[in-house]
């Protein structure tokens, strides 16, 4: 296993103080970076794990945080603060660009090559950076294909890549085909993966505690939704020494695969 660093960062966003997990590969050059943004509920262990997985990899990675440093595992509570947020882009973009100066400060950062992966509504904050014309090198979303304001797409940049359950009763098909229609319309370089049976939140194992209707853990799908997620990284943001057995090893330690 690759050594690896990782270390809790303080930040202000949202009138909040924020609580993101860095993790950094091993040496002192400088690497690209990954921004990644978590579901609804919160920063966890499972984002910790995937920043330190991108560590291993080679990447720099910022889990962050959108809640101040709580978990809100109750759903009325996470409902009650994440919608509001997601009919707020400014609001989002603020909570996303405040993690991003986190990132691209540290001194391992190449600030030339970022990108940002989010899941639910961290996905959602990741593809309002595009929108707000922040300069990223790619894109990737998982349960939110969330649209933006009219013509404000036309400023993602960089390749869209998104992932969704076919049965996912948050993400229906009438949003997936607004939210391509929105990519398209713009001009952007996006694909959608779509998982077979899938429901809302089907890379994320369970949450010892409720859950809003329409989620469920789909193990394969998880273990393919990561893959992809690594593929468009190496494909946007190649690490230099990234052996494709290194990445299975890799997906099987965030995801308990056999």
């Amino acid at each position: 296993m690759t050594t690896i660093t990782t270390r809790t960062v303080e930040y202000p966003a949202d009138g909040l103080t924020m609580t993101g997990h860095l993790a950094l590969p091993a040496g002192v050059d400088r690497r690209p970076a990954v921004l990644l943004g978590p579901e609804g509920m919160g920063l966890s262990d499972v984002e910790r794990r995937r920043a330190d997985a991108l560590a291993e990899l080679g990447y720099v990675a910022l889990a962050f945080d959108l809640h101040g440093g709580r978990y809100l595992g109750d759903p009325e509570e996470m409902l009650a603060r994440c919608m509001p947020l997601l009919a707020d882009p400014d609001r989002m973009r603020g909570i996303g660009r405040a993690a991003l100066d986190v990132l691209r400060t540290e001194p391992r950062t190449d600030p030339d090559r970022i990108a940002a992966v989010g899941y639910g509504t961290g996905g959602a904050i990741a593809l309002e950076l595009g929108r707000g014309g922040v300069s990223l090198r790619a894109i990737g979303t998982v349960n939110a294909l969330t649209t933006g304001r009219p013509g404000e797409a036309a400023r993602i940049r960089c390749p869209v890549w998104a992932g969704v359950g076919s049965e996912d009763p948050i993400m229906p098909p009438a949003q997936r085909n607004a939210f391509t229609a929105e990519m398209q319309a713009a001009g952007v370089d996006w694909r959608l993966a779509v998982y077979g049976g899938a429901l809302h939140a089907f890379h994320h194992p369970p949450v010892g505690h409720p859950v809003v209707p329409g989620v469920g853990y789909h193990p394969r799908h998880a273990q393919r939704a990561w893959r992809d997620v690594v593929d468009l990284l190496a494909e946007c943001l190649p690490v230099t020494g990234d052996p494709q057995e290194h990445r299975r090893q890799t997906t099987k330690r965030v995801l308990g695969a056999p």
